[in-house]
């Protein structure tokens, strides 16, 4: 461990460290996207079945994350407590990210489902053991407000590349790999090779990474106090309920909207459109043209994090930028019911405009979760950064499974039929689809922005905790006592 004076942190650490979260989001942002339609169109779920998978997988975490927060918070090695979680994890994380997307040949629909879900979980308590221990190493490489800023806005420009290729080549590779073969074996060779890519990312991780804060040299072990100071915290339960109204909006658009560029918009509207731009085949619209629409609003976030996040973070507080930005976002996704099946130009130009809004959020909410376990700390005088970073995570992971599901109940609710590209949806269906791309979905961005009138964290008073934890950590490192 680093003296607890040494608060800067090398471009290098910060960006071995953001490539822990670039294999995180080969995994989630294939969950978040393409989870649901897989179910529906490649393992043949009807939409609610499959929307109850997703669901069920995230309530599994009620048990699960807290655990593993509490176990990292107590774990003790000379690697640390959190980076050897990196290590230790990232095999079962590919395996299973692997079984997910993989159809065994079962034809039972039942027992496609009892497969769905036993390997959903298998995927989704992995990912809990290797992300809750890399989100608390985020909190614990520095407690400088600017260097936390700094790495988190590293970590999600890195994280918007993962995002960018995902949600862009996704279905392209699919198609590629599936030429001559199976759907499935695009699906199987796609995934594959992201994993590949995570386990090789997980590792640098790893081994670059430093922890520099470090629990008050006399804290005893309480899993009771660590509960007690976490759960009673305002900062914490304005951020979860902020986080869980985060995901359960995007996992739900992310999910809608890949059934919106099959089902309602004008394939040959959207077949037009991309040949202003590139030369396609009249079949690959839909996938062309979602593959672009995602790839278009990543590009535009990327480059709204590395210009604006850190700037209006800087300058006006993370909880204001947050806010503003948040409200927009939520005005801008209600647009998205607007635009006529051949409108596909109007589609774009709402998605760059929503996709600058967020932007500057992205990198704000691990950042600001690092505040809230040293608000817990400087309130109570104890640190469980694993504890309270597992709740944050139990939060995101309960909101993407409620999304997904919601997305699935609603367009079943409205007559969805599963089955495929063949497959044509009646006029009731198509406007099930069209609400949980626009209006269901705004309408939650705004409890989030409900919940961020409850953090207590602005930027004045956050520098003013800092300022005074770090007297506390001075002194406790002279006396061995706090």
């Amino acid at each position: 461990m680093n003296k607890l004076s040494s608060q800067q942190v090398s471009l290098g650490e910060k960006v071995g460290y953001s490539l822990g979260d670039a294999a995180a989001n080969l995994v989630f942002q294939m969950m978040m996207i393409f989870q649901l339609k897989f179910y529906t169109d490649v393992f043949g779920l009807d939409g609610a079945v499959a929307g109850s998978v997703l669901m069920i997988a995230s309530i599994s975490a009620i048990i699960v994350d807290p655990a593993i927060g509490l176990l990292t918070d107590h774990t003790d090695t000379r690697w640390g407590k959190f980076r050897p979680w990196m290590l230790w994890t990232v095999i079962p994380f590919c395996v299973f990210y692997m079984l997910a997307f993989y159809n065994p040949g079962i034809h039972q629909k039942s027992s496609v489902a009892i497969y769905a879900t036993i390997s959903y979980v298998l995927l989704m308590t992995a990912y809990s053991f290797n992300n809750i221990p890399y989100s608390s190493l985020g909190g614990v490489m520095t407690s400088d407000i600017r260097e936390r800023t700094s790495i988190t806005t590293i970590r999600f420009v890195v994280v918007t590349i993962a995002q960018f290729v995902v949600q862009g080549l996704t279905l392209p590779l699919v198609d590629h790999f599936a030429e001559g073969h199976t759907l499935q074996h695009g699906w199987s060779c796609t995934i594959a090779i992201f994993a590949c890519i995570a386990f090789i990312f997980f590792i640098i991780t790893f081994a670059v990474s430093k922890e520099r804060i470090q629990p008050p040299p006399r804290q005893q072990l309480s899993v009771k106090e660590d509960i007690k100071n976490t759960v009673s915290n305002v900062s914490w339960n304005a951020m979860a309920l902020l986080t869980f109204a985060l995901f359960v909006t995007l996992a739900m658009w992310g999910s809608a909207m890949n059934f919106y560029f099959q089902y309602n918009v004008d394939q040959k509207s959207l077949y037009d459109f991309m040949s202003h731009f590139i030369s396609l085949d009249f079949n690959n619209a839909y996938s062309i043209g979602f593959s672009a629409f995602n790839m278009m609003g990543a590009i535009v976030q990327f480059v709204g994090v590395i210009c604006l996040s850190r700037y209006l973070a800087n300058k006006f507080g993370k909880k204001k930028t947050f806010k503003v930005c948040l409200s927009l976002t939520a005005f801008l996704t209600a647009l998205f019911y607007i635009p006529e099946p051949t409108d596909v130009g109007l589609l774009f130009v709402i998605n760059f405009l929503r996709s600058l809004a967020y932007a500057p959020t992205i990198p704000l909410l691990w950042a600001m979760i690092g505040d809230v376990a040293d608000h817990i700390e400087y309130e109570s005088h104890r640190r469980a950064t694993g504890f309270c970073f597992s709740g944050i995570v139990l939060a995101l992971k309960l909101g993407l499974g409620f999304g997904g599901a919601i997305a699935g109940i609603i367009i079943s609710m409205f007559g969805y039929v599963a089955g495929g590209e063949t497959t044509i949806q009646n006029e009731s269906a198509t406007m099930g689809i069209r609400l949980v791309s626009s209006i269901v979905p705004a309408m939650l961005f705004m409890v989030g922005v409900v919940a961020l009138h409850y953090y207590p964290i602005s930027k004045e008073y956050n520098e003013n905790m800092q300022a005074e934890l770090s007297a506390r950590r001075r002194i406790a490192n002279q006396n061995n006592d706090y």
